[in-house]
């Protein structure tokens, strides 16, 4: 990685802990608080929230008829988000065990707060949680196989991706052939780790098969 890339990280990485200070601070601003798995808001907020609840009946019949109809379709695809839920779960128990790579941690994507909400009835609290799973295990997955990428093939793409992973930022860029084999190593060397793979070129202690592959 030259120095140019390097320094920019470095910027998206401040910005990023800028960001959340932020954030952070508007949270006392809304004057809540979180205790243990429970978000506390003070008692006049929480009696304004009360207040502002719609009931379910009223809520259905307010409800756009487009809206009510695409309801079915929305909830059949919890089949396949479970299915890829225990599928790639799977995948990880047996195969990062193989690499010798740390796992992902499912609970660290799976975020489930907003039904702690009092302005929210039960079928918008359903929603909400339901929308909590299906995103949280999309990024769930996708951190898996941005593992898996890493570990057999850590290139940058030639095209500009629209919404690249964070670990791309850091890949052998594309058509650069040079010691592929040896960088990739170390590649492999830091997911086992945890650390932000950088490329040292003098490094070169793991070198190709015979074949001109390196499986370690």
């Amino acid at each position: 990685m030259n120095e140019q890339v390097k320094n920019l990280v470095e910027q998206i990485t401040r910005l990023e802990e800028e960001l959340s200070v932020v954030l952070k601070k508007q949270e006392k601003e809304i004057r809540y608080r979180v205790n243990g798995t429970r978000i506390e808001f003070e008692k006049k907020l929480k009696e304004t929230h009360q207040n502002l609840k719609v009931g379910i009946f009223r809520w259905l019949g307010s409800s756009k008829p487009n809206n009510v109809m695409s309801a079915p379709f929305i909830y059949a695809m919890i089949v396949p988000l479970l299915i890829l839920d225990g599928c790639i779960t799977l995948y990880q128990s047996i195969c990062f065990q193989l690499y010798h790579i740390p796992k992902v941690s499912r609970a660290e994507y799976m975020v489930f707060d907003r039904h702690h909400l009092g302005y929210l009835n039960i079928i918008e609290k359903i929603n909400c949680t339901y929308c909590a799973y299906a995103i949280g295990l999309i990024a769930y997955a996708r951190e898996i196989t941005s593992s898996t990428e890493q570990y057999w093939c850590p290139i940058k793409h030639a095209g500009n991706l629209l919404h690249p992973n964070q670990r791309e930022i850091y890949f052998i860029p594309y058509g650069e052939s040079e010691a592929f084999h040896a960088k990739q190593a170390q590649f492999r060397r830091a997911l086992s780790k945890g650390e932000v793979p950088i490329i040292n070129d003098t490094d070169t202690e793991d070198t190709p098969d015979k074949n001109g592959c390196d499986f370690k």
